[in-house]
This record gives C-alpha cells, structure tokens and sequence, in this order.
C-alpha cells in the first residue's frame, strides 16, 4: 500500500481478501474527508456543464440543417466523445463524494477504464481529423469541398474513432488473469489502466510495453500530425497578403487550436507523471488526472460557443 495513504477500515478489510477477489478500493482527496460533500458540488457542477453543454451543441447541429456541414459533424463526433468521457466517470466519482461508495467490482473497474480511455483515444482521434479538415480549409480552399464531403467525414470519423477501443480490448481483458495482492488502492474517484497494472503481484511486462505503444501510436502520432497540419498552416497563412486576410484564417482555427491545448495539455501530464513521478505527492497526481478527465469535455462546448459565428447565431435565436 503506498505510504502517503493512512489505514481506512474497507482498505484493511480488502486487504485481507484473497487474490481472487473481485474488489477494488476507490479514493477521493486524502485528509479532505470533512469537505468531500463540498468537493461533490463542485463536480456537480462540472458535471452540468459538460454534460448540458455537449447535449447543447449535439441538439443544435441536429436540429439545424444549415449545420449539416463536414465542420460540424467533425464537431459533433467532438461533442459525443466529450459525453462519453464525462459519463464514464460519473457513477463512481458522485458514488463515492456524496454516498461514500469506495469499492468497485474488479468487473466494473475493467469496463470504466476501458470507456476512459477508449473516449480519450476517440477525442485524439477526432482532433486530428479536425485538423486536418482547418488544414485543407486554409492550405485548399478552392478544393475543399471536393476533398471535405460529409460522407467521407462520417467514414473517415467512424474508423479512426474505432482504432482506440479495438485496439484497447487485449490490454483489459488480460488485467483479470493477473493475480492481486495487498489492499488494491487506486489514488483516484475511477479506475486507469496505468494504476491498476500497478495493483499486480505478477510480472506485467507485457501490458505495460502495449500501453505505452498504443499511446505512441495513437495519441502521441496524433499530435505529431496535427503539429505538422498547424505548421503548413502557419507558413500558407504567412504567406497571405494582408494582415486582415492572415487574421481572419488563423481565427477559423482557434476553436480547434484551443480544444487541442487543453487535450493534449492534462493527459501529456497525466502520463508523465504516472510513469516518472512515482514518488511525486499524491495531489499532482490527483489534480492531474481530474484536469485531464473534467476539464477538456466542461470547455469544450463553452470554446466553440463563443469563437463559432454558426453556433452564436442558433444561441442568440433560441434567447431573443
């Protein structure tokens, strides 16, 4: 049991199980036990938001044809992965801040961390694709809707949102067959792949190389290429005659150029710290896995409806 964590009476009865038990422990803010009904309306809040404010965006482009655009779809995918990620964590972090639910079944653990990850592989994923179509848009535009039609943008979207979850399958279903020791601690209010690994008595050897290849290979390429399409980017912008003109492409990405800072910003941290800051204070490792998973889905519907002209325009008609 890591030491920064003081003896609880579920963590010494856990403890005591066998290696087949199918219990895990959950975690809230260690010594801020008096404050967590507190802790739970400020992830309420957070929860209404991101949750309100995706089922918003998803309703708008639905339910306005002139939306019914390639952008906008990408966009929806956007909204849908936000979604996702803010459920996946709901039930366990508002079971354990309001009901004080600690323990998970080892089952449910394996189908949370999957949705996590699965979803964050799926926001990666849909960033690029997004990129992409703000590099064709700037780089293209006499072919952009040649190249951008919204059947090959659901096609395109649906495959590289699928590559996530598939691959992901082995890596999850291979944690039930480890044995498990001690009192199976996680540090947070939900279940990560890259802690629960951690829990094991075994050698994890290969897990722990297909994590870190899947992350390279997905999130890590994605980034890589999206960097690449901002760096075209930039040069053709340079390139523009006048500042007005410059001004006004570069302002068409900075929705997207937003959504990807505070994507990519949390989870490279999270990451770092999971795999190099095993002896960091538990706090950095909880602020920046609750940043990593709040923060992108309760932003992301507030960025594009403020910096998307379409979007103002449905809002400031739904208001007068």
């Amino acid at each position: 049991m890591p030491a920064q964590y003081s003896l609880h009476p579920h963590i010494m009865l856990l403890s005591n199980l066998t290696q087949f038990s199918p219990m895990l422990y959950l975690t809230g803010f260690p010594g801020l036990e008096t404050i967590e009904h507190w802790i739970f309306i400020f992830f309420f809040l957070m929860y209404l938001v991101a949750i309100s404010g995706n089922c918003f965006i998803l309703i708008i482009i639905k339910a306005n044809p002139r939306l019914h655009t390639p952008m906008y779809y990408l966009l929806s995918f956007l909204a849908f992965t936000d979604l996702g990620l803010s459920v996946s964590t709901l039930p366990t972090t508002m079971g354990l801040f309001w009901f004080k639910s600690h323990g998970i079944y080892f089952g449910a653990c394996q189908i949370q961390m999957f949705c996590i990850h699965s979803f964050s592989f799926m926001e990666s994923s849909v960033l690029l694709v997004m990129s992409f179509d703000r590099f064709v848009d700037i780089c293209y535009p006499l072919r952009y809707s040649v190249i951008i039609t919204s059947q090959r943008v659901v096609r395109v979207g649906l495959i590289v949102i699928l590559r996530g979850p598939v691959a992901l399958i082995p890596i999850v279903l291979l944690l039930k067959a480890f044995p498990y020791c001690g009192a199976r601690v996680l540090s947070h209010s939900f279940c990560l792949h890259q802690e629960v690994i951690h829990l094991a008595c075994t050698d994890t050897t290969f897990n722990n190389l297909y994590g870190l290849s899947l992350v390279v290979f997905t999130v890590m390429l994605d980034l890589v290429l999206i960097a690449l399409s901002y760096g075209v980017i930039l040069h053709t912008v340079s390139r523009l005659a006048s500042k007005e003109e410059r001004l006004r492409a570069f302002q068409t990405c900075t929705s997207h150029l937003c959504a990807v800072l505070v994507f990519f910003v949390p989870m490279m941290g999270l990451s770092l710290i999971h795999r190099f800051g095993k002896h960091a204070p538990p706090a950095y490792h909880l602020l920046m896995a609750n940043v990593y998973l709040f923060v992108p889905p309760m932003l992301n519907p507030i960025i594009y409806s403020i910096k998307t002209k379409e979007i103002r325009y449905v809002i400031s008609k739904l208001l007068s």
